[in-house]
């Protein structure tokens, strides 16, 4: 398959949006992790705001962050939406009142612990008809996310907007799934070259011997191995600087993800 990349978005713990990340990306500025700043929106009503949790207010803000730079109409765009987990505070929230003596569960709660939840409020804030998918795979939600997306702009042939997010359980349950930070990604992708497209990508899953590729700066290679959404992170360093490298993803059962990025 192969898509055009049009606009990125990133949010993550000292990576405050696209532009201000590139340079931590491609080595130009040291990455240092730090506090998570997501810019505060008034797309949601108020009522919808008090309820979301930090799960969807981290998948708004790296989607909006993406379509910050672009001019397509964001209620058109059909999503994909991965992540390896849901709210992970609101089930623990949900486990303590099963294990109570009332088993009083929140209708609040419960439909924030729907994997589609995200999906859900995104519809909602950007008025949006458009199809979405919500996804899960483990370690490998990025790729299985990515491999969604480029499938669904090449059969489709339509543009899509793919959103990947991932954070830490609280306790007891971070003991058993931990995960290193917090980081959500977007790419907004197109099936043809348009004035906005600045990157190609050919994408191929199947078996091989190749490993994984590093990032070269040992901080950022702990976001990438410690948080399924960090997979991602090779890939945006290359659509931040030149573009020309050939990249691979982990994938189930020992198979791989290879892409190609090209300048267009």
């Amino acid at each position: 398959m192969q898509v055009l990349v049009e606009s990125v978005g990133l949010r993550g713990n000292g990576l405050n949006g696209w532009p201000a990340s590139r340079p931590v990306l491609t080595g130009g500025a040291p990455y240092v992790p730090g506090e998570l700043l997501l810019p505060p929106s008034d797309l949601l009503p108020a009522a919808e705001r008090r309820r979301t949790g930090l799960p969807v207010k981290l998948a708004l803000s790296a989607g909006l962050d993406a379509l910050a730079r672009s001019t397509r109409p964001p209620d058109t765009l059909a999503c994909v939406f991965t992540s390896s987990g849901g709210d992970g505070q609101v089930i623990h929230q949900i486990c303590e009142a099963l294990a109570g003596a009332e088993r009083y569960v929140s209708p609040t709660r419960f439909h924030n612990s729907v994997h589609n939840a995200p999906a859900g409020y995104w519809s909602i804030a950007l008025r949006s008809r458009a199809p979405s998918t919500s996804l899960c795979c483990f370690d490998w939600s990025f790729a299985a996310g990515l491999l969604e997306a480029c499938a669904y702009c090449t059969t489709e042939a339509e543009p899509v907007l793919l959103i990947s997010y991932d954070l830490p359980y609280p306790e007891p349950l971070h003991a058993v799934r931990p995960i290193t930070g917090t980081l959500g990604a977007a790419l907004l992708l197109a099936p043809q070259a348009t004035s906005a497209s600045f990157a190609r990508v050919d994408v191929q899953a199947g078996q091989g011997a190749r490993a994984a590729t590093r990032m070269d700066d040992t901080a950022l290679e702990l976001l990438r191995i410690g948080n399924p959404t960090g997979r991602a992170l090779p890939l945006l360093r290359a659509l931040a600087g030149p573009m020309a490298a050939t990249l691979v993803l982990d994938y189930l059962n020992g198979s791989v993800v290879t892409l190609a990025v090209s300048p267009c």
